[in-house]
C-alpha cells in the first residue's frame, strides 16, 4: 500500500495542493520539530526550515529529532536530516542562519505558500510577521508557555496581524542599579546586554525597554554621568578597526568607570563598593586561555581569565562583522548568535566578579538574557497538531473557518477557539499600504525615490516625511540634506525597507488630485503610511516604479470616552470572559495609559477586598456553562479599553 493512501483518503481533493505545495517553516526548536514531523508526514511537498541556533544537551527532552550525537549541531540541518527518513517523497531543505538575513528578503518570502512560526523570541516573530505581509504570504503563528499554547493564523487585509495587539512590556530596571549599584546575576546580564553591547555594536541604550532612564532629585547628577559614558563609549567606537579596540573597552567599562564610581564615596556607604581591574594583569592570567574554545563549554562558570579570553575574542569577532556592515546598520543581540552571547556572557561575568556577584554560566545567561521559559513536550506537541489543521483551511483558501485556538491548563475545556479578530486599523504593520520596487543602490538617489516613486507614481502633493529603522531621511518640510546622496551613501542594503508618511493636517483637505480627478477621484484626506520595499538590483539603471495603488484614508484619530462614575462591562484575561460591576465608591484612580499611538486604555484602580464588602466587588466566572461562581478581587487593577472591554491586570 502507498505511504500516503490514508492521508490521501482523508484529506481529498485538499492532498493534491499539499503535495505540489512550497512551505516555510522558522524555526526548529521544541514546536519546530513536532511540526516538521507533522508536515512531512501530511505530505507537504517542499519544505524549508530556517532556523540559527544548536542543539543543545537541555533540547534533548522535547526535542525528539535530535539525539546526544547531535550536540553543537546545527539545529535546522540535523532536523532536516532525521525528519527526511520519515517520508523521502518530501524535499526538504535547511538553513543554519538568521531569518533577519539579508538573503531571505521579500521575493524569497512571496516563494512560498504559506509560512509557519515556530520561533522563541518576540523580535523575530515580528519580523516574520512583517514580511509575510510584505510578500502577502498567509503566516501561521504559534507558541506555548508551559501548559498554554496558542495558533493564529495571519493574512494581511484579512485578520489581525501579530503586532495589531500590543505586546507586554518586557520588565525595565532602574538605569542607576544598572549602570552604579548592580547586586543581582540579572542586573550584570542586563547591563552587557542592554548597556555595553548596544552602545559599542548596536542601537543606543536610550531606546532598550530594559533600562527606564527616570530622573529624580536624588539620581539626577549620576544620570548625567552615566549619559557622559554612553558618549565616550560612542567614541571608543570609532576605534573598531584597531588592535587594541578590546583594551580601549575594557580599560574603560572595567577600570575608569569603575574608579569613577569608587570616588562617590556615600554611596559605598551600605554597599560592598566595586575592584577596578588592571588590564595589563587581567590579560596576561589568559595568556594562554583560548576564548573560542572555551566559549563552546557552556556549562560550566568561568574564572576571571576564562572570562577575559572570551570576552577579548568575541569582540574581535563582532568587530569583524561590524566592519562588513553597510554605513548605518548595526547588530543586535540574539540569543542564538554566538557571537552576541558570548560577549554578553563574558561581560556580564567580568562585572559580576567586580561587584563580588555570583557569575552564570554561558547556558544560565542564555535563558536570562533570552527570557526563556521552560517548555513541556506535550504542549508543543499539540500546538504543532493544530497548526496543522488551520493549515488546511489556509490551503483551502477558507479563511472563514479558520480559528485563533489556545491551548489552556484546565480540567473542563483544555482547547478554546474563536475566530479571527479583523485587521486592527489603527496597526502600525498591517494598518499600512505596501509597495514594492526596485533600485540600483549605487546610482539612484534618494531624490529619485521622493520624486520617481513618491511624487509621481503615489501621488504626494502635500508635505511628507520618509523613515527608515526610526531615522528619517527626508522631510518635505525641514529637512532635505540627503536628497542628492545615493541609496548606498544613507546606508540601504541588498534590502531596505522606508515609510513614507503624510503630513497633513488632520483637519486639511486634501486637494492635490485635481488633475488626476475621474470616475474613481481619491477621497478627500489623509492618508496611511505607505511602507516601500526597495531591492537591489545592479541591472537597473536607476529605480523602477510600483504598479498602480489608490493609497487608502488613514482612520480617525482615537477619542477617548468620557470617564463614567459607574460601568459594566465584559472582562477579558485572555481566554475566558468575565462580567465586572463597578460602583463609583470602589473606584479610587482613573489615570491614562498610553502603549503606542494606535492603542490606549483608562486605568481604574479598584480597591482592595479589605476596604470594600464582598458583595460590592465580584467577577462573575462564565467560563463553565451553566455554572456561575463569585470571588473577591484582591488589590485589583482593571484596564478600561476604548471598545469598552475591561482587562483584569
Amino acid at each position: 500500500m502507498p505511504r500516503d493512501t490514508r492521508v490521501r483518503k482523508s484529506l481529498g481533493t485538499l492532498h493534491t495542493r499539499i503535495k505540489e505545495s512550497r512551505v516555510l517553516m522558522v524555526g526548529a526548536g521544541g514546536i519546530g520539530c513536532e511540526l516538521l514531523k507533522n508536515l512531512v508526514l501530511t505530505g507537504f511537498g517542499e519544505i524549508h526550515i530556517v532556523d540559527l541556533d544548536t542543539i543543545d544537551l537541555s533540547n534533548l527532552n522535547r526535542q525528539f529529532l535530535f539525539g546526544m550525537q547531535h550536540i553543537k549541531k546545527p539545529k535546522a540541518i540535523v532536523a532536516k536530516e532525521t525528519a527526511g527518513k520519515f517520508n523521502p517523497n518530501v524535499k526538504l531543505f535547511a538553513e543554519h542562519a538568521n531569518i533577519k538575513d539579508a538573503k531571505f528578503n521579500v521575493k524569497w518570502f512571496k516563494s512560498f505558500n504559506l509560512v509557519f512560526n515556530a520561533l522563541d523570541n518576540l523580535d523575530a516573530r515580528r519580523h516574520v510577521n512583517r514580511m509575510c505581509l510584505a510578500a502577502d504570504v498567509p503566516l501561521i503563528e504559534s507558541g506555548t508557555t508551559g501548559y498554554y499554547g496558542q495558533v493564529q493564523v495571519i493574512k494581511g487585509g484579512e485578520t489581525e496581524c501579530y503586532d495589531c495587539v500590543p505586546k507586554p512590556v518586557p520588565k525595565s530596571f532602574p538605569v542607576c542599579t544598572i549602570r552604579s549599584t548592580p547586586s543581582q546575576p540579572i542586573h550584570c546580564i542586563v547591563w552587557a546586554k542592554s548597556y555595553l553591547f548596544a552602545e559599542v555594536f548596536g542601537t543606543s541604550q536610550e531606546s532598550s525597554p530594559e533600562l527606564d532612564p527616570s530622573e529624580n532629585s536624588e539620581n539626577a547628577q549620576e544620570i548625567a554621568n552615566l549619559k557622559r559614558e554612553a558618549e565616550e563609549l560612542k567614541n571608543i567606537r570609532e576605534k573598531i578597526s584597531s588592535p587594541d579596540f578590546a583594551k580601549c573597552i575594557f580599560e574603560k567599562v572595567f577600570t575608569r568607570d569603575i574608579e569613577r564610581l569608587l570616588s562617590m564615596e556615600d554611596m559605598w556607604k551600605t554597599r560592598t563598593p566595586p575592584k577596578p581591574m588592571d588590564y595589563t594583569t587581567v590579560s596576561s592570567s589568559a595568556a594562554h586561555v583560548s576564548g573560542s574554545y572555551l566559549a563552546k563549554d557552556d556549562q560550566r562558570k568561568w574564572n576571571l581569565a576564562e572570562n577575559f579570553a572570551v570576552f577579548a575574542d568575541s569582540t574581535k569577532r563582532l568587530a569583524k562583522r561590524m566592519l562588513a556592515l553597510a554605513d548605518g546598520e548595526v547588530l543586535s543581540f540574539d540569543k542564538d548568535d554566538e557571537d552576541t552571547l558570548d560577549f554578553v556572557a563574558a561581560a556580564a561575568n567580568l562585572r559580576s566578579i567586580l561587584f563580588e556577584i555570583e557569575s552564570k554560566s554561558k547556558f544560565d545567561i542564555k535563558q536570562m538574557a533570552g527570557n526563556i521559559i521552560p517548555a513541556i513536550a506535550t504542549t508543543n506537541a499539540i500546538t504543532a497538531g493544530l497548526c496543522v489543521l488551520q493549515a488546511f483551511k489556509v490551503m483551502r483558501n477558507d479563511l472563514k473557518n479558520a480559528k485563533m485556538v489556545f491551548l489552556n491548563k484546565s480540567t473542563e475545556r483544555v482547547i478554546t477557539a474563536q475566530n479571527p479578530a479583523p485587521p486592527n486599523k489603527y496597526c502600525e504593520e498591517c494598518g499600512v499600504d505596501r509597495v514594492a520596487v526596485e533600485a540600483n543602490v549605487e546610482k539612484a538617489t534618494l531624490g529619485d525615490v521622493v520624486k520617481k516613486v513618491v511624487r509621481e507614481r503615489l501621488g504626494y502633493k502635500g508635505d511628507i516625511s520618509i523613515t527608515t529603522k526610526g531615522r528619517t531621511l527626508y522631510d518635505s518640510i525641514d529637512f532635505d540634506d540627503d536628497v542628492d546622496s545615493t541609496l548606498k551613501e544613507l546606508g540601504f542594503a541588498e534590502e531596505t525597507f522606508i515609510t513614507v508618511v503624510d503630513e497633513k493636517d488632520d483637519d486639511e483637505e486634501d486637494k492635490e488630485d485635481q488633475e488626476m480627478k475621474d470616475a474613481d477621484a481619491q477621497e478627500k484626506g489623509k492618508r496611511v503610511n505607505v511602507v516601500i520595499a526597495i531591492s537591489h538590483n545592479p541591472e537597473v539603471d536607476l529605480i523602477t516604479t510600483p504598479p498602480p495603488i489608490k493609497i487608502r484614508l488613514a482612520p480617525p484619530k482615537l477619542v477617548e470616552p468620557e470617564p463614567t462614575t459607574s460601568t459594566s462591562a465584559t472582562a477579558t484575561n485572555g481566554n475566558g470572559k468575565h462580567t465586572i460591576d463597578l460602583d463609583v465608591e470602589e473606584v479610587t484612580e482613573i489615570s491614562e495609559v498610553s502603549e503606542g499611538p494606535s492603542f490606549k486604555k483608562r486605568k481604574i484602580e479598584v480597591l482592595g477586598e479589605d476596604k470594600v464588602g464582598p458583595n460590592k466587588m465580584s467577577k462573575k466566572d462564565s467560563s463553565a456553562e451553566g455554572d456561575e461562581t463569585v470571588a473577591p478581587l484582591n488589590d485589583t487593577v482593571v484596564v478600561l479599553e476604548d471598545e469598552g472591554v475591561i482587562t483584569i491586570d
